[in-house]
């Protein structure tokens, strides 16, 4: 699963502890994230987009391999 969450953090111009605060996460879980190391909950994905405005789909997209 990809994700523009480090663009979206740019544009904003917040940090990763920044957001994990909003969150109610630790910076090392957005870091994995980011990193495409670690898929969240529903619930993350939700309050990540929220923070940012936008919708799950425009944060979070599914590759090919995500089907298998």
């Amino acid at each position: 699963m990809k994700n523009s969450i480090r663009v979206e953090r740019a544009v904003m111009r917040i940090s990763q502890q920044e957001l994990a605060d909003r969150v109610g996460v630790s910076r090392q879980t957005i870091n994995a994230i980011e990193a495409g190391k670690y898929i969240p909950s529903g619930l993350v994905m939700m309050k990540i987009a929220f923070v940012f405005q936008k919708s799950v789909n425009d944060i979070f997209t599914l590759e090919e391999e995500d089907w298998k």
